[in-house]
């Protein structure tokens, strides 16, 4: 099944820890009962001041970090912190003026001795695991037109997954398969134009009669707007060993401004099932169509398999921009739950029929006027931040924001290189003054289980363990352990900055767990710096162990 684990359980060998993106960790030497008992074990500075996302990798005995813009990546020992080894990719400083969003890298992936990761200046690498030296690279694009590349690639057997970024830069989103051994590019599909772009074929069988058609990703935008209408793939990617498929999201509709692109605009805000192997698209369902307010689509489809009144089924569950929770049939594309797991307004109601939500009219943003209270934000409810799964509580648990804005469209035009965006927004609290909250929830049913509000949005990632604990961190450096059945704070300590990177754990050489996890704001929260805690600070990667036992002679 997906969520089965790669490699041993004290090992962590891609973003997600497994191929259904769970975050969940067999590990459970740290419980509620001693949790408060960690304590810093090393530190190890990125050398980096922008935003350090992605979580740190352990194989056998070695650790892989990758840092942000310039791309670094270093070997380390995971029980000491020392060097193994340094590389420095020489990544094009041109990338830095036309990343939208900061320049963020958002992970790496290890698989048959390689380090796999992806450049801001569209080039994936792959690297000798033991050496550091450069086995490959492959340019996937120019960042002169306003391309980069941010997400993690997934790594399944001897294929390398990737997509890209640069939707608000006027990019056409597309997600291509490299050979793990050489680099070759063994196929590449387009998530908007005609069928043939974008492999939906004869045998494509969407759930929704609104995502069936002849071409649709051509005929549903004003002429050529699909060229430069975003769709891209700069979040993550899970994959279904049984059926070989690859899901992921695509993201918003460009521009910004929805008067410039009537139509449903697809295939953005998109999830896509494709054969792994060829690129097909099995099916697909779009979640906001015409997209007015930056829903993208891209955050993560967890994959698990529960049973659902009486009835086993093959599940994605993702948290979307929009504020709803999707519980998804992966066989079919069928919504079996959405409901709202964040504060929103936008949506008066979701149609089961016809798999969409229901639009506020009030909230519909337009050319020229000042939309206000729209809830939530374009940050959304949630957004790339990765949400985790436990096996244990059958639970899933959310970072989530918990802001509005006012939002006015303005007419905007395509520049190669130049922002693509046509708004302006004002971001400000939700209803109830917080900015955040980490939300448990129930997929099944659809409801909240206990939430715990943050004074910032929760813009880390989050990790579970067998023995119910949830680890997540602060944009005002707080990384934080709360029990995974009732939200009970179980122990904080603070950092040098805030985190939204993504907790992991593994177990050292010594023996003891480790909890890892890097700090250093930056990313969407840049342009959010009035607030304090929000500046930028230098990238840490900081790991905790509990105090060793007494008497011991484990090495150090």
């Amino acid at each position: 099944m997906p969520g089965a684990a790669l490699g041993t359980d004290g090992e962590w060998l891609t973003q997600g820890k497994d191929y259904g993106q769970t975050r969940y960790s067999a590990l459970a030497e740290i419980t509620p009962a001693n949790v408060g008992s960690l304590a810093s074990a090393w530190s190890f500075s990125t050398g980096t001041v922008r935003g350090n996302e992605g979580a740190p990798l352990v194989v056998g005995g070695t650790m892989y970090l990758v840092t942000p813009f310039p791309d670094d990546a270093y070997a380390l020992d995971p029980v000491t912190g020392a060097i193994k080894w340094v590389f420095h990719p020489n990544t094009d400083p041109w990338s830095i003026g036309i990343s939208c969003c900061d320049v963020v890298n958002r992970g790496w992936s290890y698989a048959d001795g390689k380090l796999v990761y992806n450049l801001l200046d569209d080039r994936t690498i792959a690297l000798d695991a033991t050496t550091g030296r450069e086995l490959w690279e492959t340019k996937l694009g120019d960042v002169k037109t306003g391309m980069t590349m941010t997400m993690a690639p997934l790594v399944v057997h001897q294929t390398v997954y990737v997509g890209n970024s640069g939707g608000e830069m006027g990019q056409r989103g597309f997600v291509a398969a490299l050979d793990l051994a050489t680099g070759a590019v063994k196929w590449k599909v387009w998530n908007t134009g005609s069928d043939h772009d974008v492999m939906i074929t004869p045998n494509t069988r969407p759930f929704y009669a609104k995502d069936r058609g002849t071409d649709l990703g051509l005929h549903s935008w004003p002429p050529d707007g699909w060229l430069h209408g975003g769709a891209t793939a700069w979040g993550w990617l899970s994959y279904d060993p049984e059926q070989n498929e690859i899901y992921y999201g695509t993201s918003n509709p460009g521009p910004w401004n929805p008067d410039q692109r009537p139509g449903p605009n697809m295939w953005s805000t998109t999830l896509f099932a494709r054969d792994a192997g060829t690129g097909e698209a099995r099916w697909l369902y779009q979640l906001t169509p015409h997209d007015m307010w930056d829903f993208d689509a891209a955050n993560e489809w967890i994959a698990v398999d529960r049973t659902i009144n009486g009835t086993p089924r093959q599940l994605l569950v993702h948290f979307d921009r929009n504020a709803y929770a999707y519980t998804v049939d992966r066989r079919t594309g069928e919504v079996l739950v959405a409901k709202p797991f964040a504060y929103q307004n936008w949506s008066t109601g979701f149609d089961s029929a016809t798999g969409a939500p229901i639009v506020n009219p009030d909230k519909r943003t337009m050319q020229g006027v000042n939309v206000t209270n729209i809830c939530p934000s374009s940050i959304g409810g949630k957004d790339e931040q990765p949400a985790a799964y436990s096996a244990v509580t059958g639970l899933f648990y959310v970072p989530a924001n918990h802001l509005c804005e006012d939002y006015q469209a303005y007419e905007t035009s395509f520049i190669a290189g130049t922002p693509y965006w046509g708004a302006k927004l004002n971001i400000y609290p939700a209803p109830g003054g917080y900015r955040g909250e980490l939300i448990a929830w129930d997929a099944i049913t659809g409801r909240r289980v206990w939430e715990v509000h943050e004074p910032f949005p929760v813009y880390s990632g989050v990790l579970t363990t067998a023995s119910n604990v949830v680890f997540y961190g602060t944009i005002d450096g707080w990384f934080k352990a709360v029990d995974a059945r009732t939200g009970r704070l179980l122990w904080k300590t603070r950092t040098s900055s805030g985190i939204i990177g993504a907790p992991m754990t593994y177990r050292g050489a010594d023996g003891r767990q480790y909890v890892a996890v890097l700090s250093g704001v930056g990313g969407f929260m840049t342009t959010m710096s009035a607030i304090p805690g929000y500046l930028p600070a230098g990238g840490t990667l900081n790991v905790y162990a509990l105090p060793r036992p007494s008497g011991s002679d484990a090495a150090p």
